[in-house]
């Protein structure tokens, strides 16, 4: 008769602790999605009264004087730009340290240093720099062009400040994952393509981009996903607009109804989107680089 092997108690107690992380770490999120289906009469807590799609339709319609439609198109807009500006920028970063770059080591230093500084602290200073820009600038049209002065608002925008201080939390990620991808690429390939007559625009076209191709689509989706949850490096550097995150947390304080619950579920599938076509382009992508023989 084979002898039986049983499990040793460690096993059953690391088992307990990862069920109870996967609990603390996923349980809010499910909760959020049962009760974002309450019924007309259903509160803010368990238990449910009644399932309907009734708060879906009331975040449809608006939430009092808060636009949460134009905030949820400036967020995936918003999100777009940081996420084709991440992987431009961490490309060319990752080529440009391939080879010796002086100046490289410092400036490693100071753009992975964004990533240990307080979110609020970067925040309220890129929000303090536009302001002194906007008074330097506001003096300069005063004494030289007045009519101009009239109509100047402020620097501080979606586009300008709050393009940079997500930049300042999505670059670092970006930047760490292309210096991972380069630390394996095997220059062979390159110098394969060279020997066959390649320019290097044509090496890195056709041969580099298709290789790491995987890779860039996962710094794109990084920073989405971080733009797309980003709140503290938002929070003073937006000017007059705000972004989902930041009209969902004002929303938290004012907002007494499920349909905060149903906002809440809105902005976790579009996130499961993302992270699904993500994906999905990097299986394509994968199977027409086996096609080439790659």
């Amino acid at each position: 008769m084979a002898a039986t092997h049983r499990k040793p108690l460690s096993f059953w107690l690391l088992a307990a602790f990862f069920a109870l992380f996967v609990l603390f770490l996923y349980g809010p999120m499910l909760a959020i999605f049962v009760l974002s289906f309450q019924g007309p009469e259903g509160g803010l807590t368990f238990p449910l009264r009644g399932v309907s799609l009734h708060w879906f339709a009331k975040l449809w319609e608006g939430i009092g004087t808060v636009d949460i439609g134009a905030a949820f198109r400036r967020s995936l807009a918003l999100g777009t730009v940081v996420m084709v500006c991440t992987v431009a920028m961490s490309l060319l970063a990752g080529l440009a340290y391939r080879k010796k770059l002086p100046g490289g080591t410092p400036l490693f230093y100071v753009v992975v240093a964004s990533l240990i500084m307080p979110s609020i602290i970067v925040s309220l200073g890129i929000g303090l720099m536009f302001r002194l820009l906007d008074t330097g600038l506001k003096a300069w049209l005063d004494a030289h062009a007045p009519s101009l002065a009239e109509g100047y608002t402020t620097l501080l925008g979606t586009y300008s400040s709050g393009l940079g201080a997500q930049l300042t939390w999505t670059l670092p990620f970006g930047l760490l994952i292309m210096f991972a991808v380069f630390n394996r690429f095997n220059p062979a390939y390159e110098e394969a393509a060279r020997d066959l007559g390649a320019t290097p625009w044509q090496s890195l076209r056709h041969v580099v981009l298709p290789l790491i191709g995987p890779s860039l689509v996962g710094v794109g989706m990084f920073g989405f996903t971080l733009s797309w949850d980003e709140i503290a490096r938002s929070s003073q550097a937006m000017g007059d607009f705000n972004t989902l995150p930041l009209e969902l947390q004002g929303l938290t304080t004012t907002v007494t109804t499920p349909v905060i619950y149903a906002l809440g579920t809105v902005t976790t599938v579009v996130s499961f989107a993302v992270m699904g076509l993500t994906l999905a382009v990097v299986a394509l992508i994968r199977r027409k680089t086996q096609r080439k023989g790659l």
